[in-house]
Protein backbone atom coordinates (compact mmCIF):
# COMPACT_ATOMS: atom_id res chain seq x y z
CA UNK A 1 0.00 0.00 0.00
CA UNK A 2 2.81 2.13 1.21
CA UNK A 3 4.97 1.52 -2.48
CA UNK A 4 1.45 2.33 -4.24
CA UNK A 5 0.94 5.89 -2.37
CA UNK A 6 4.84 6.36 -3.30
CA UNK A 7 4.20 5.40 -6.77
CA UNK A 8 1.23 8.14 -7.31
CA UNK A 9 3.41 11.14 -5.46
CA UNK A 10 5.81 10.00 -8.26
CA UNK A 11 3.42 10.33 -10.84
CA UNK A 12 2.02 13.71 -9.32
CA UNK A 13 5.18 15.30 -8.84
CA UNK A 14 6.39 14.32 -12.49
CA UNK A 15 2.78 15.46 -13.61
CA UNK A 16 3.39 18.80 -12.05
CA UNK A 17 6.87 19.60 -12.81
CA UNK A 18 5.71 18.76 -16.85
CA UNK A 19 3.16 21.17 -16.19
CA UNK A 20 5.79 23.65 -15.13
CA UNK A 21 8.24 22.68 -17.77
CA UNK A 22 5.23 23.41 -20.63
CA UNK A 23 3.46 26.66 -18.61
CA UNK A 24 7.72 27.93 -18.75
CA UNK A 25 7.97 27.26 -22.34
CA UNK A 26 4.54 29.12 -23.46
CA UNK A 27 5.82 31.94 -21.08
CA UNK A 28 9.36 31.96 -23.01
CA UNK A 29 8.09 31.68 -26.47
CA UNK A 30 5.80 34.42 -25.47
CA UNK A 31 8.40 36.27 -24.58
CA UNK A 32 10.32 35.70 -27.55
CA UNK A 33 7.36 36.96 -29.38
CA UNK A 34 7.40 40.10 -27.52
CA UNK A 35 11.03 40.69 -27.60
CA UNK A 36 10.30 40.25 -31.72
CA UNK A 37 7.82 42.60 -31.72
CA UNK A 38 9.89 45.29 -29.69
CA UNK A 39 13.56 45.00 -31.24
CA UNK A 40 12.50 44.62 -34.77
CA UNK A 41 9.48 47.19 -35.82
CA UNK A 42 11.65 50.10 -35.61
CA UNK A 43 14.87 48.92 -37.84
CA UNK A 44 14.91 50.03 -41.40
CA UNK A 45 15.30 46.45 -43.55
CA UNK A 46 17.49 46.39 -46.74
CA UNK A 47 15.36 46.49 -49.95
CA UNK A 48 13.26 43.30 -50.42
CA UNK A 49 13.79 42.26 -47.01
CA UNK A 50 10.38 39.78 -46.45
CA UNK A 51 8.11 40.51 -43.67
CA UNK A 52 9.41 40.97 -40.24
CA UNK A 53 8.31 37.87 -38.70
CA UNK A 54 9.81 35.99 -41.82
CA UNK A 55 12.99 37.65 -42.17
CA UNK A 56 14.00 37.49 -38.77
CA UNK A 57 14.30 33.46 -39.05
CA UNK A 58 15.23 33.60 -42.75
CA UNK A 59 17.90 35.75 -41.97
CA UNK A 60 21.40 33.53 -41.79
CA UNK A 61 23.31 36.63 -40.10
CA UNK A 62 26.12 35.93 -42.62
CA UNK A 63 26.78 39.77 -43.43
CA UNK A 64 27.28 39.38 -46.93
CA UNK A 65 24.72 42.53 -47.69
CA UNK A 66 26.98 44.37 -45.55
CA UNK A 67 30.18 43.55 -47.30
CA UNK A 68 28.75 44.27 -51.31
CA UNK A 69 27.01 47.73 -50.00
CA UNK A 70 29.28 49.82 -51.83
CA UNK A 71 28.48 52.95 -49.62
CA UNK A 72 28.00 51.03 -46.19
CA UNK A 73 24.17 51.18 -45.76
CA UNK A 74 23.82 48.31 -44.25
CA UNK A 75 24.71 47.67 -40.97
CA UNK A 76 24.24 44.47 -38.28
CA UNK A 77 22.06 45.02 -35.37
CA UNK A 78 24.15 44.66 -32.06
CA UNK A 79 23.34 42.54 -28.72
CA UNK A 80 20.57 45.52 -27.47
CA UNK A 81 17.98 44.45 -30.79
CA UNK A 82 17.74 41.09 -28.85
CA UNK A 83 16.49 38.59 -31.77
CA UNK A 84 17.30 40.77 -34.30
CA UNK A 85 21.15 40.75 -33.26
CA UNK A 86 23.36 40.15 -36.18
CA UNK A 87 20.62 40.83 -38.80
CA UNK A 88 20.59 43.90 -41.60
CA UNK A 89 19.60 47.30 -40.99
CA UNK A 90 20.21 50.82 -42.43
CA UNK A 91 20.53 53.92 -40.31
CA UNK A 92 19.72 56.58 -42.86
CA UNK A 93 20.18 59.53 -41.04
CA UNK A 94 24.29 58.21 -41.11
CA UNK A 95 24.08 56.53 -44.62
CA UNK A 96 21.24 56.02 -46.91
CA UNK A 97 20.39 53.74 -49.63
CA UNK A 98 21.20 55.52 -52.59
CA UNK A 99 20.51 52.80 -54.93
CA UNK A 100 24.11 54.14 -56.62
CA UNK A 101 25.45 50.37 -56.80
CA UNK A 102 22.53 49.51 -59.41
CA UNK A 103 21.11 46.18 -59.15
CA UNK A 104 20.41 46.03 -55.83
CA UNK A 105 23.82 43.77 -54.97
CA UNK A 106 22.57 43.07 -51.52
CA UNK A 107 19.29 41.81 -52.48
CA UNK A 108 21.43 39.81 -55.04
CA UNK A 109 23.48 38.67 -53.15
CA UNK A 110 21.16 37.30 -49.86
CA UNK A 111 21.81 33.36 -49.83
CA UNK A 112 18.36 32.33 -48.17
CA UNK A 113 16.39 35.35 -49.85
CA UNK A 114 15.46 36.97 -46.65
CA UNK A 115 15.99 39.88 -49.24
CA UNK A 116 14.01 38.63 -51.68
CA UNK A 117 15.66 39.38 -55.04
CA UNK A 118 13.33 37.41 -57.45
CA UNK A 119 10.43 39.89 -57.61
CA UNK A 120 12.99 42.81 -58.66
CA UNK A 121 13.57 40.62 -61.55
CA UNK A 122 10.91 39.40 -62.57
CA UNK A 123 10.03 43.54 -62.65
CA UNK A 124 12.95 44.10 -64.42
CA UNK A 125 12.97 41.78 -67.19
CA UNK A 126 9.57 42.10 -67.72
CA UNK A 127 10.04 46.42 -68.50
CA UNK A 128 12.85 45.15 -70.69
CA UNK A 129 10.24 43.10 -72.58
CA UNK A 130 7.81 45.66 -72.56
CA UNK A 131 9.81 48.66 -73.71
CA UNK A 132 11.36 46.85 -76.43
CA UNK A 133 8.04 46.01 -77.92
CA UNK A 134 6.69 49.46 -77.72
CA UNK A 135 10.36 50.43 -79.17
CA UNK A 136 11.30 47.51 -81.90
CA UNK A 137 15.00 49.21 -82.83
CA UNK A 138 15.54 49.95 -79.36
CA UNK A 139 18.63 48.47 -79.16
CA UNK A 140 19.78 50.37 -81.89
CA UNK A 141 19.52 53.06 -80.37
CA UNK A 142 22.93 54.35 -78.85
CA UNK A 143 20.92 55.99 -75.96
CA UNK A 144 19.24 53.06 -74.93
CA UNK A 145 21.43 51.21 -71.81
CA UNK A 146 19.08 48.38 -70.91
CA UNK A 147 20.69 47.73 -67.76
CA UNK A 148 19.99 50.95 -66.62
CA UNK A 149 16.60 51.11 -67.43
CA UNK A 150 16.14 47.62 -66.25
CA UNK A 151 17.82 49.11 -62.59
CA UNK A 152 15.72 51.96 -62.71
CA UNK A 153 12.36 49.78 -62.77
CA UNK A 154 13.32 47.31 -60.18
CA UNK A 155 14.47 50.72 -57.66
CA UNK A 156 10.92 51.93 -57.64
CA UNK A 157 9.64 48.46 -57.04
CA UNK A 158 11.44 48.86 -53.39
CA UNK A 159 9.71 49.72 -50.73
CA UNK A 160 11.69 50.02 -47.29
CA UNK A 161 9.66 52.14 -45.51
CA UNK A 162 8.19 55.63 -46.44
CA UNK A 163 9.36 59.13 -45.54
CA UNK A 164 7.31 62.02 -42.66
CA UNK A 165 7.62 64.96 -42.33
CA UNK A 166 7.89 67.15 -39.28
CA UNK A 167 6.11 70.25 -40.35
CA UNK A 168 7.46 72.06 -37.02
CA UNK A 169 10.78 71.89 -38.27
CA UNK A 170 10.63 72.14 -41.97
CA UNK A 171 12.63 74.79 -43.09
CA UNK A 172 9.86 74.89 -46.64
CA UNK A 173 6.89 74.96 -44.35
CA UNK A 174 8.60 77.87 -42.64
CA UNK A 175 9.35 79.63 -45.37
CA UNK A 176 13.13 79.57 -45.17
CA UNK A 177 15.67 79.01 -47.93
CA UNK A 178 19.09 76.40 -47.17
CA UNK A 179 22.53 78.00 -48.45
CA UNK A 180 25.47 75.60 -47.50
CA UNK A 181 26.29 71.84 -47.39
CA UNK A 182 23.89 69.90 -45.45
CA UNK A 183 25.47 67.95 -42.85
CA UNK A 184 27.62 69.07 -40.02
CA UNK A 185 31.74 69.38 -40.36
CA UNK A 186 32.78 65.67 -40.05
CA UNK A 187 29.53 63.77 -41.44
CA UNK A 188 30.78 60.84 -43.44
CA UNK A 189 28.22 60.03 -45.54
CA UNK A 190 27.92 59.82 -49.49
CA UNK A 191 25.54 59.06 -51.89
CA UNK A 192 24.75 59.46 -55.87
CA UNK A 193 23.14 62.88 -56.63
CA UNK A 194 22.08 62.93 -60.27
CA UNK A 195 20.45 66.34 -59.65
CA UNK A 196 24.24 67.24 -59.31
CA UNK A 197 25.57 65.43 -62.11
CA UNK A 198 27.14 63.15 -59.80
CA UNK A 199 28.89 60.02 -61.62
CA UNK A 200 29.45 58.20 -58.48
CA UNK A 201 28.82 58.72 -55.32
CA UNK A 202 30.38 61.60 -53.41
CA UNK A 203 30.06 62.50 -49.61
CA UNK A 204 27.32 64.42 -48.81
CA UNK A 205 28.97 67.82 -48.07
CA UNK A 206 30.79 67.93 -51.21
CA UNK A 207 27.45 69.19 -52.31
CA UNK A 208 27.24 72.77 -51.97
CA UNK A 209 23.21 74.47 -52.06
CA UNK A 210 21.95 77.73 -52.41
CA UNK A 211 17.97 77.60 -52.59
CA UNK A 212 15.46 80.09 -51.77
CA UNK A 213 13.37 77.74 -50.25
CA UNK A 214 14.71 74.60 -49.27
CA UNK A 215 13.84 71.58 -51.39
CA UNK A 216 16.91 69.18 -50.73
CA UNK A 217 14.47 66.18 -50.08
CA UNK A 218 12.75 66.44 -53.31
CA UNK A 219 15.45 67.18 -55.66
CA UNK A 220 18.12 64.99 -54.07
CA UNK A 221 15.62 62.08 -54.19
CA UNK A 222 16.88 59.13 -56.19
CA UNK A 223 13.61 58.21 -57.42
CA UNK A 224 12.08 62.12 -58.39
CA UNK A 225 8.67 63.13 -58.70
CA UNK A 226 6.51 59.96 -58.28
CA UNK A 227 8.16 59.54 -55.03
CA UNK A 228 8.24 63.55 -53.34
CA UNK A 229 7.19 66.69 -54.59
CA UNK A 230 7.01 70.04 -53.74
CA UNK A 231 3.78 71.46 -52.71
CA UNK A 232 2.71 75.14 -53.11
CA UNK A 233 -0.20 76.56 -52.69
CA UNK A 234 -1.27 80.19 -52.27
CA UNK A 235 -3.01 82.32 -49.53
CA UNK A 236 -3.54 85.91 -48.96
CA UNK A 237 -1.18 86.90 -51.42
CA UNK A 238 1.96 84.65 -50.12
CA UNK A 239 3.18 81.43 -51.30
CA UNK A 240 3.01 78.28 -49.16
CA UNK A 241 5.44 75.65 -49.05
CA UNK A 242 5.46 71.64 -47.74
CA UNK A 243 7.08 68.48 -49.08
CA UNK A 244 4.16 66.17 -50.27
CA UNK A 245 5.40 62.19 -49.98
CA UNK A 246 3.86 60.06 -52.59
CA UNK A 247 3.09 56.31 -52.84
CA UNK A 248 6.40 55.77 -55.26
CA UNK A 249 8.85 56.63 -51.85
CA UNK A 250 11.02 53.69 -51.33
CA UNK A 251 12.15 54.72 -48.33
CA UNK A 252 15.69 55.00 -49.49
CA UNK A 253 16.57 57.59 -46.79
CA UNK A 254 18.31 59.83 -48.97
CA UNK A 255 16.14 63.06 -47.94
CA UNK A 256 16.50 61.94 -44.61
CA UNK A 257 20.23 61.88 -44.71
CA UNK A 258 20.42 65.02 -46.77
CA UNK A 259 17.94 67.06 -44.91
CA UNK A 260 19.93 70.20 -43.01
CA UNK A 261 18.00 70.72 -39.86
CA UNK A 262 19.66 69.19 -36.66
CA UNK A 263 17.07 66.87 -36.17
CA UNK A 264 15.81 65.80 -39.39
CA UNK A 265 12.46 66.95 -40.63
CA UNK A 266 11.73 63.79 -42.61
CA UNK A 267 12.33 60.74 -41.70
CA UNK A 268 12.03 56.97 -43.00
CA UNK A 269 9.46 54.87 -40.81
CA UNK A 270 10.10 51.42 -41.53
CA UNK A 271 7.67 49.35 -43.37
CA UNK A 272 6.76 47.29 -40.35
CA UNK A 273 5.26 50.88 -38.93
CA UNK A 274 3.48 51.84 -41.63
CA UNK A 275 -0.22 52.57 -41.13
CA UNK A 276 -0.74 55.17 -43.59
CA UNK A 277 1.03 56.22 -46.95
CA UNK A 278 3.18 59.29 -45.83
CA UNK A 279 2.05 62.02 -44.34
CA UNK A 280 3.42 63.88 -41.23
CA UNK A 281 4.85 63.42 -37.58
Amino acid sequence: MAKANLGRRDFLKSAGIATLSLAAIGAGVGYLKKLHASDSKNLLRPPGARDEKDFIYACIKCGLCVQICPVGAVKLADIDHNLSYGTPFIDAREQACDFSCGALQCTETCPTSALNFYKFKDVGEAAIIEYVKEHPNAYQDPEFNPIQYQADKMHREVRMGIAKLNPSSCLAVQGKGFHGTPREQGFRGVYLSVNQGDKEACPVNDHHFDREICDLCVTECPIGDTAIVMKKTEENGAMHFRPEVLEGCTGCGVCEMVCPTSQASIVIVPKNQITEKGGEL
